[in-house]
């Protein structure tokens, strides 16, 4: 099991509803494949850096997950099938972005790992 983020950009069109719909359908489908959900962060309304299908802004979703690797190639071919999101991208996370992650959600303090000499 490997640690990765999700970052969706969904169609702007969306109502709240259905955006709260497809944020469960994604997350379930993690958790179908033997997955877990370790944070969901719904970003909502912000504006493109460039226009994508003649928009300017879009719903933004971020979801942290844990998952088998095989499992990333059935979320990429859910993505591409659901015409409501315009753009995704996951990335995998290592041990310093995990952490990273876990203590800006607790509100932790982050420390210089150098000291001013």
């Amino acid at each position: 099991m490997n640690n990765y983020e999700l970052m969706v950009i969904f169609t702007p069109v969306l109502s709240e509803e259905e955006f709260k719909a497809a944020q469960k359908k994604y997350a379930d489908l993690v958790t179908e494949n033997g997955g877990e959900v370790l944070h969901s962060n719904p970003w909502g309304l912000k504006s493109l850096a460039y226009p994508i299908d003649k928009k300017t802004t879009g719903l933004y979703w971020v979801m942290e997950y844990k998952a088998p690797t095989s499992f990333n190639e059935k979320l990429k071919i859910q993505l591409l099938r659901d015409e409501s999101q315009m753009r995704h991208m996951y990335t995998a996370l290592d041990k310093y972005a995990v952490d990273y992650n876990a203590k800006k959600r607790s509100g932790g303090k982050f420390t210089n790992e150098k000291s001013p000499v």
